[in-house]
């Protein structure tokens, strides 16, 4: 493939300013939209040699056959056209925000001669002001259920309205005087909208200045000894309270806040919105993404704030990042330009609004696994991706039965390694094993040493090997029952054998697997800088597309190879420092915690003086002196 492009416009006729820029393909759709601040720097690096390219941005550029460019005054301009052209182009390069479900909203119906207020999932109801989204559509009904005994308004559909005002006859919510509608004869039209404000303003603001107003006319109308009035304003006061009771206080009362949270790989990230007023938690909402591209941490921010804010959804004062992007200014001045008011985003790095991102990341991790196993999981989906497989690795059948292993180690020390088994697409978790691995040179000879040990099992002289007490020539039948017994889960041949690593560790599986004799497997290493596929003897990769379902399953077993490794080695590893100090007097579980903090494994406390034991903290000199003394005898 030549490095050349024929539509690469001359560098002297790229301006330098900032603008907007569109990549088109032959029949003239447009691929990609980007913005920079200056366009010249920015298209230079989408012209770089082919082979530097992410496969992603190669694909991209190679499909296209043309590039044009929009110069603008500032920064600012360039955020607002491109964002105006994503939304009217939909370009399949750019990145593709999906909701990971589909949330309920309470909306009010303003637009309307009576407003009502609804449970709704449709965003987009022209007039309508929208609450929420809430995590679970029960919780609305709640929400309307307590509100509505505080502000009785219209809850009926347009066509019961309409009949109930054409009659004159209430309809049933208002017969039974849970709405008081106009239909019900007993409020007009201004006053319904009165009550129809009221309810709008304290669901906006959660604010107790309409209980505290509420609270004191209960208390004249006792004085006054209008009880009927008393108790009316009681309920209300108890539903508003029940209402705030219900959100999570998390922050300060005059707190309102956007936070986001993003949890990202190679192929796809989760974003997680916190809708925080009043200090309260009032909605939650995700995105999941499909990374076409290669994007930064500040373009997908940029995407972010493009998707989650237009005119019906404008920004709070203050929005929560995990951290700022390279182009702060111009997105808060657009943000600014969009909600009327000045808009601040921030970093959180300590204090409660971090402690608040940090449980919004771990919901954003969670949504991303869950996203993983889901896409994976679908039996559609499974199958192709197993076809998928089979033709990139030009496998004779479709890999029903796959094994990935993957090497730890805490700084060449407890190197232990994982084997974990998926057949027809889906993990089999009771066949998973755990190699411990006493010495090693590098990763290279961890993998060559595990797939030796593994794929002994395989031969089909292995079963008289391993015969216990056999004297030469003879194997005992009941030997080799036990034996059989012991190895029945381990002597399925797979069809598939992924390492996680390059050429290195693929070479070495290769070796491994030629001296053990065994044949019918395919061999593959899978590299994580860019998610490529590495075959025995090829001197370039198989790139599979970013967003095959293909891709999805290879990456989702060769993280749970890793996390299956990573489990076993820190266990093997608290174990270690444990039965070892665990004997000497004075030492307790406190500060075996301690040290192992401090040095990181049992092999650098061995070589540490007295003086390094003694500075630990909570370790004296006599205490050092014996730790020292009990590893060296």
């Amino acid at each position: 493939m030549s490095d050349a492009l024929s539509y690469r416009p001359k560098t002297g006729e790229i301006p330098t300013t900032p603008g907007v820029y569109r990549f088109r393909d032959a029949t003239g759709r447009i691929l990609y939209v980007g913005k920079a601040k200056n366009l010249r720097a920015r298209l230079s690096n989408y012209f770089a040699p082919l082979h530097s390219l992410h496969e992603r941005t190669r694909r991209m550029v190679t499909t296209a056959t043309g590039v044009e460019w929009t110069v603008v005054g500032t920064e600012v301009e360039a955020l607002q056209l491109e964002w105006m052209w994503i939304n009217e182009f939909d370009p399949p390069f750019n990145v593709q925000f999906k909701d990971d479900k589909s949330y309920p909203y309470l909306a009010v119906t303003l637009g309307d001669e009576a407003p009502r207020a609804l449970v709704t999932r449709t965003e987009g109801i022209k007039g309508a002001r929208y609450y929420g989204p809430y995590p679970k559509v029960w919780a609305v009904h709640e929400t309307i259920e307590l509100m509505l005994k505080a502000f009785p308004i219209r809850t009926c559909n347009n066509a019961n309205y309409k009949r109930a005002m054409q009659s004159g006859k209430p309809c049933f919510a208002g017969q039974i005087g849970r709405c008081f509608g106009p239909c019900s004869g007993l409020v007009s039209m201004a006053d319904h909208r009165k009550i129809v404000n009221e309810f709008v303003s304290f669901m906006g603001s959660h604010d107790r200045k309409l209980i505290n107003e509420l609270t004191q006319e209960m208390k004249d109308a006792a004085a006054a000894q209008q009880y009927e009035i008393a108790g009316k304003r009681r309920d209300q006061v108890r539903a508003l309270n029940a209402v705030l009771e219900k959100s999570a206080v998390v922050l300060r009362d005059n707190v309102d806040i956007d936070l986001f949270a993003i949890e990202q790989d190679e192929l796809a990230a989760a974003v997680q919105l916190f809708i925080v007023r009043g200090g309260r938690i009032r909605g939650v909402r995700g995105w999941m993404v499909d990374k076409e591209l290669d994007v930064t941490m500040s373009e997908l921010i940029d995407s972010m704030m493009q998707t989650a804010y237009n005119h019906d959804a404008l920004p709070p004062r203050e929005i929560v990042l995990p951290e700022l992007p390279e182009d702060a200014e111009a997105l808060e001045a657009w943000l600014a330009d969009l909600a009327g008011r000045k808009v601040r985003l921030v970093a959180a790095q300590r204090g409660e609004k971090a402690a608040l991102l940090v449980t919004a990341s771990n919901n954003a991790k969670q949504a991303l696994m869950l996203y993983k196993t889901r896409r994976s999981s679908d039996f559609v989906a499974r199958s192709k991706a197993l076809e998928d497989i089979q033709d990139a690795l030009e496998m004779p059948a479709a890999p029903l039965r796959m094994e990935c292993y993957d090497v730890s180690h805490l700084s060449g020390t407890n190197i232990v390694a994982s084997m974990v088994v998926f057949e027809d697409g889906l993990p089999r978790k009771d066949e998973y094993r755990r190699f411990n691995i006493p010495e090693s040179t590098d990763d290279t000879d961890s993998i060559y040493q595990i797939l030796t040990r593994r794929l002994a099992y395989l031969k089909p002289e292995s079963v008289a090997a391993d015969a216990p007490n056999s004297a030469p020539g003879t194997v005992e039948l009941s030997d080799i029952g036990q034996v059989e017994q012991k190895r029945a889960k381990f002597k399925y041949l797979p069809n598939l054998l992924i390492v996680d690593g390059g050429q290195p560790q693929v070479a070495a599986a290769k070796r491994a697997l030629a001296e053990s004799g065994v044949t019918g497997i395919q061999l593959c290493g899978i590299a994580k800088r860019l998610e490529e596929i590495w075959l025995p003897d090829s001197n370039y990769p198989v790139i599979l597309p970013r967003n095959s379902d293909a891709l999805f399953l290879i990456q989702r077993i060769r993280d749970e190879a890793h996390r299956f490794a990573i489990t076993h080695q820190r266990i093997r590893r608290k174990k270690d420092i444990s039965s070892i100090l665990g004997a000497i007097a004075g030492l307790g579980p406190a500060r075996v915690k301690v040290l192992l903090q401090h040095f990181g494994s049992v092999a650098r406390l061995k070589v540490a003086s007295v003086a390094e034991i003694a500075d630990v903290r909570g370790i004296g000199p006599v205490l050092a002196e014996s730790i020292h003394a009990h590893l060296r005898a």
